[in-house]
């Protein structure tokens, strides 16, 4: 199995759903080798509960997965804390949904949802708990209590992050940070554009049908992670593309550009 645990499914919170930027997001995943990946879209996204719509309509969902044409798709979302950082909560679709709609009052800033109460809310549900990109500038998780940080399930080891820092001091603070607190480290690519993907994945001997497995393959370091010689390509090139197509939002959302962008790169065959 090679699983990405960092994904998202549209290019930003003030942009619209577009199916076809989906449809396209999950068959790059698949081309790039991906078997497996974690949907942990913002909470606070634009029109959340879209996305959901979608897949309920167009595609079965098995386990604790939606079956994407042959790509497994885990659930999940990326909250904000109130205390700062963000955290992935993957599980259930049907626990998911439940847990969004729980945490409508928290969506705006300043009215973040503490940590604790976070940890608390997840605690009814059978979670992954994920630390996302925990020493980014600007949404770090080292200010935490240790104690309520040992709640999490692990921590991210960013694509965006391994572009934007030194590669070997960042990962050597991550792992200082994630020994202190006994948290193991996974790989989170953080794509919100496909050409990302691949920059960072998990690879294990074991295949998970749900989030039990995926947090036992975690806590027995069933996996190895796998940074690709092309991360920073492969970042710097879909942050071009997606300020592209962000630039061209609309106000309603909708990426004006985006068809022309596929349409281009399936013509010239840059596409996979």
């Amino acid at each position: 199995m090679k699983i990405d645990f960092h994904t998202h499914v549209k290019i930003a919170k003030a942009s619209q759903f577009m199916p076809q930027y989906f449809e396209d997001m999950v068959l790059e995943a698949k081309k790039i080798g991906l078997t497996a990946l974690c949907m942990t879209e913002h909470f606070n996204t634009l029109r959340f509960f879209d996305i959901y719509e979608y897949l309920d309509k167009h595609y079965s969902y098995k386990n604790h997965y939606y079956d994407i044409h042959g790509l497994k798709v885990f659930t999940g979302m990326e909250v904000d804390v109130k205390e700062v950082g963000h955290i992935l909560i993957i599980a259930h679709r049907d626990d998911i949904v439940e847990m969004r709609e729980a945490l409508d009052p928290y969506t705006v800033k300043p009215n973040f949802i503490p940590f604790k109460e976070l940890m608390d809310l997840a605690d009814h549900y059978d979670t992954l708990r994920i630390g996302g990109h925990p020493l980014r500038e600007g949404t770090p998780l080292t200010q935490h209590d240790p104690e309520q940080l040992k709640r999490l399930d692990a921590l991210d080891l960013n694509g965006r992050d391994l572009y934007a820092y030194e590669e070997h001091s960042y990962i050597k603070r991550l792992k200082d940070f994630a020994n202190h607190l006994g948290l193991p480290i996974i790989a989170g690519s953080d794509t919100h554009q496909y050409l990302q993907y691949g920059s960072v994945i998990n690879v294990s001997d074991q295949e998970a049908e749900n989030v039990t497995d995926l947090k036992q393959m975690i806590k027995n370091d069933h996996y190895t992670i796998e940074i690709s010689e092309q991360l920073n390509l492969k970042v710097k090139s879909a942050k071009l593309v997606k300020k592209l197509i962000k630039s061209t939002l609309d106000e309603n959302g909708f990426a004006t550009i985006y068809n022309q962008i596929a349409l281009s790169d399936k013509t010239v065959g840059l596409s996979g």
